[in-house]
């Protein structure tokens, strides 16, 4: 067997060198050299041919004959939901989130739940066999009929994966596994291409679905080369405060569903249960109305989901007031009070603005302009909002307020937990009334507040 060939590739304008240096001979920038296989004619031309599928010869898309592919469900509802339906055969899943989050406990309980139907493979690079075997029996997963493999050699796992020809693998962590082909340390940037590059090859060629887990940098990013989302068919994120007992999954990019969605876990002694009406643990139970706080119906992927948003706005007691935002664009609360100024006579330019999502969920849709601008009304005004009214709406820099997606998908989940009356765009008041529901429409922010001061008469 030939000795693989390795050069140095500089990531900035490809050039190519023979040992690592500081600078790049061809364009001198400064460490963008990485270590990177070189192949040779054919023996390259057939390492890739199969994630290409069919190579060598055009063929028209209207004589292609699309197949829906099965999906294998993982049996946890929340999980399948952000993957699109389930698992399907050949993908690759890259799951990413901080340390501690609960990555490898939600992976472990999916793998044993698949395993007792299809053969299934979990490959620990972290932990020993004992360790996994102990999270095991906390998890009362002990009676699973799931495959254990504790290697981080990149060969030693491809070969082992190809004999037991599993329908489900999951390597934890991609960043811990190595090949031979290469000098560099585990996790390093080459390492990390190389090894993912060869494993989602496995995958496209035997059908195996397989689910990577990834480190993140300290700045929430995965770590390793951008390529790695790229290579991947599915981007997942574990988020959520260590000190909480609420995860939350996101998924960033799926070519076989939905990007956007949302699932929501609880931590329990027996490990990560889905939630199965996600609103109740985002809306806060107060013994009474207060001020600042605001109902708003947000929309992550396909799920409709309530949300209170609450807000204090204090007199400053320095020059330059403040204005903070937790889950929320901290930007656009600068914008959303400069128009309530301009367009409704709303002042705070001597009050500190404090905005919070409670749970911890982060919003980045602009459907929450309206509900945040409400809160914030209310409490400089210091009178509470009706407890059965939910909000949402986008706000223009002109003081419009505009139409949100998805409507009524919005109204129905609200009327669903029990609101009675709602204040939305125009555009998105439905056309017929829902039932136990009372909808305004509005069409900008002088109106939305006026139609608030109704409520309160």
């Amino acid at each position: 067997m030939a000795k693989t060939k390795t050069a140095y590739l500089c990531t900035a304008c490809g050039a190519q060198s023979l040992r690592w240096q500081g600078q790049c001979p061809q364009c001198s920038a400064w460490n963008t050299l990485v270590e990177s296989v070189v192949e040779q004619g054919a023996a390259g031309g057939s390492r890739f041919a199969a994630l290409a599928g069919t190579t060598g010869r055009l063929q028209s898309l209207a004589e292609l004959e699309p197949r829906e592919a099965p999906r294998m469900p993982t049996g946890i509802e929340e999980f399948d939901r952000v993957l699109g339906g389930g698992l399907v055969p050949g993908a690759v899943v890259l799951i990413g989130g901080d340390p501690g989050i609960g990555k490898s406990t939600l992976l472990l309980q999916a793998l044993s739940r698949v395993a007792a139907t299809e053969p299934a493979v979990y490959v620990s690079g972290e932990e020993s066999g004992e360790q996994v075997a102990l999270r095991a029996q906390r998890l009362h997963l002990t009676s699973a009929p799931l495959q254990l493999l504790a290697e981080i050699n990149l060969e030693r796992i491809l070969g082992i994966l190809k004999d037991a020809k599993p329908r489900i693998a999951v390597i934890d962590s991609i960043q811990t596994v190595y090949t031979e082909a290469l000098q560099s340390a585990p996790g390093s940037v080459a390492q990390v291409r190389e090894c993912a590059a060869q494993l989602t090859r496995f995958a496209k060629q035997s059908g195996t679905s397989l689910i990577l887990v990834g480190h993140v940098t300290k700045d929430g990013a995965l770590a390793g080369p951008r390529v790695l989302e790229h290579i991947v068919d599915t981007v997942l994120y574990f988020e959520g405060d260590t000190h909480s007992s609420f995860r939350l999954i996101r998924a960033f990019k799926n070519r076989f569903g939905a990007v956007n969605e949302l699932g929501v876990f609880a931590m329990t002694d027996r490990g990560l249960r889905g939630v199965s009406n996600p609103s109740a643990i985002f809306l806060s139970q107060h013994a009474q109305q207060v001020p600042g706080s605001c109902v708003l119906v947000t929309q992550e992927g396909t799920r409709p989901l309530l949300v209170e948003v609450q807000a204090l706005v204090d007199t400053a007691h320095s020059p330059n007031p403040r204005r903070l935002s937790v889950g929320l664009e901290q930007n656009r609360l600068a914008m959303l009070l400069a128009v309530a100024h301009r367009h409704a006579g709303i002042a705070c330019f001597d009050q500190d603005v404090f905005v919070n999502a409670v749970g911890g969920v982060k919003i980045s849709e602009p459907a929450a302009d309206l509900a945040v601008l409400l809160a914030i009304v209310s409490s400089l005004r210091n009178r509470p909002l009706p407890r059965e009214l939910a909000v949402f709406g986008e706000v223009g820099l002109a003081g419009e307020i505009r139409p949100a997606p998805r409507g009524q998908e919005r109204l129905k989940e609200a009327a669903k937990l029990g609101f009675s009356a709602a204040i939305v765009p125009k555009a998105n008041a439905p056309r017929q009334s829902i039932a136990g529901m009372r909808v305004m429409g509005v069409e900008r922010i002088e109106q939305a507040l006026d139609t608030l001061r109704e409520l309160d008469r």
